[in-house]
């Protein structure tokens, strides 16, 4: 079943009454069950494609269709509503309310959501469970400056995860962890992904990339190329593989 459908996007910015041509006529299908990364050059277009395509911003021109409904048929509410219920994010920064404990902000989207329409007792028991899943049930009442930024980043996974989303967005989302925190980061995204989660991400790590389904490559806003990751082969190869293919490609 195809997730996210993309034709001929656009997006293009107005600064100082010149036009940025960000996205151009970006073409992309992502199914069920993949785990998709989107790599390239610095201020190729990666975010930008990233938030297009989730609705966190408007396209200038084409169509995106999120489980076969139109976002640019949806009103600022509608999308709004979509994201909350049928989506996760996960971000470079760990954005988290300073004043609540980690679990009551893994727990924010399904109480304010109307997905579950259950009581915030329910809503703490599955997200001590996703902890408990993500080897970090031992945070849940500590505040978010008591623990890891590796610890963090898997309660925002956990946060990504609370309202059963039937695809996750991360921009860069080991960006800001040390090697062993991005790996044990990883490790997760790829274990949900091979429980069924579908995952789009954008990176420049290549050992990131790797650990994906398959991987699309933007320059100047357009997509020149995608590579099929064999994950059937040990992480050395599948990384040595897809540099081969990065350096045939520019990078």
């Amino acid at each position: 079943m195809k997730v996210l459908e993309v034709k001929d996007l656009c997006k293009t910015y107005i600064t100082n009454k010149r036009q940025n041509h960000v996205l151009r006529n970006v073409d992309l299908t992502v199914e069920e069950g993949e785990m998709v990364a989107v790599m390239g050059p610095s201020g190729s277009g990666k975010s930008t494609l990233l938030y297009t395509v989730s609705g966190m911003d408007r396209m200038t021109a084409g169509s995106v269709e999120f489980c076969g409904r139109s976002m640019a048929d949806m009103s600022e509410d509608e999308l709004a509503q979509m994201r909350l219920d049928n989506m996760g994010f996960i971000f470079q920064q760990m954005y988290m309310l300073k004043n609540l404990t980690v679990l009551d902000n893994i727990i924010l989207p399904a109480v304010k959501s109307d997905k579950h329409r259950e009581t915030r007792r329910a809503a703490a028991e599955r997200g001590r469970a996703l902890m408990k899943k993500l080897g970090i049930a031992e945070i849940a009442d500590n505040d978010i400056n008591e623990v890891s930024g590796g610890q963090l980043q898997r309660a925002c996974i956990c946060r990504s995860m609370i309202n059963s989303p039937q695809m996750i967005f991360a921009d860069e989302p080991t960006g800001a962890l040390n090697r062993s925190s991005s790996e044990e980061v990883m490790a997760e995204l790829a274990g949900l992904n091979e429980e069924g989660t579908t995952i789009m991400l954008v990176t420049h790590d290549a050992r990131v990339a790797a650990k994906c389904t398959r991987v699309l490559y933007i320059v100047d806003g357009n997509i020149r190329g995608e590579f099929a990751v064999d994950r059937t082969l040990p992480d050395r190869e599948r990384e040595r593989d897809l540099n081969n293919w990065l350096l045939e490609m520019g990078w």
